[in-house]
């Protein structure tokens, strides 16, 4: 068994992708950026780091990137953190995980003040041992600074862990650690897309890895 679970947040334990695509879209709108909002969706699951530079070219982000990424986090927790909802059976997962004597982390590409936020929303504050946010590292994902710094934090190699995520981004980052992937589809990603980045198991949601633990790379 894994001595640890390292899970994502956004769109992995919590239904908050298309929330973020909208600040981000309001964002880039807001600083004359024609970004739609199925660009910006496609994106979610990176840091502002990695993102952006997508969007904007390198005189745009050094004009006005900073200030664009502090509008939209603005944005965010004034109109859309209200809305964020766990999905189901969040707390029952992780209690599980925890029962079989697996640590558990979280590694997010949210800012600290949003991580702890979103703890509270999963109503899981109290059954994570360690975290880790883009505060913490140089990069956010695909980088796998995130994943370093969570193993660093347990004190384990990444073959002791399993990473829990619902983008490409989550199983490059994990993959680069050398941490195994499960994939969850409630963040919109196709099955194919997080296959391809190396997702060893899929899932639809934290309901069907509760339901089907004894079965999952959690389990064995």
């Amino acid at each position: 068994m894994p001595k640890a679970a390292i899970f994502d947040l956004d769109g992995t334990l919590l239904d908050s992708v298309d929330l973020h695509a909208l600040a981000w879209h309001d964002a880039m709108v807001r600083f004359g950026h024609d970004v739609s909002f199925e660009q910006a969706r496609g994106q979610i699951g990176k840091g502002g780091d990695k993102l952006i530079p997508v969007f904007l070219s390198a005189e745009q982000q050094q004009d006005h990137g900073k200030e664009l990424e502090e509008w939209r986090g603005k944005r965010f927790k004034a109109e859309y953190l209200p809305l964020v909802r766990p999905f189901s059976a969040v707390p029952d997962l992780l209690r599980r995980v925890r029962d079989a004597g697996v640590r558990i982390a979280i590694a997010s590409s949210a800012k600290q003040d949003e991580l702890d936020k979103y703890l509270e929303i999963a109503c899981i504050t109290d059954l994570v041992d360690v975290t880790t946010c883009s505060d913490d590292v140089e990069q956010s994902k695909p980088a796998p600074d995130i994943f370093e710094v969570v193993l660093e934090k347990l004190k384990i190699d990444g073959g002791d862990a399993v990473a829990i995520g619902d983008t490409p981004y989550d199983a490059a980052a994990a993959g680069k650690a050398k941490v195994a992937t499960i994939g969850v589809l409630c963040g919109g990603f196709t099955e194919g897309a997080l296959r391809q980045a190396g997702c060893a198991e899929i899932y639809p949601g934290p309901a069907t890895m509760f339901a089907r633990f004894q079965n999952s790379l959690l389990a064995r």
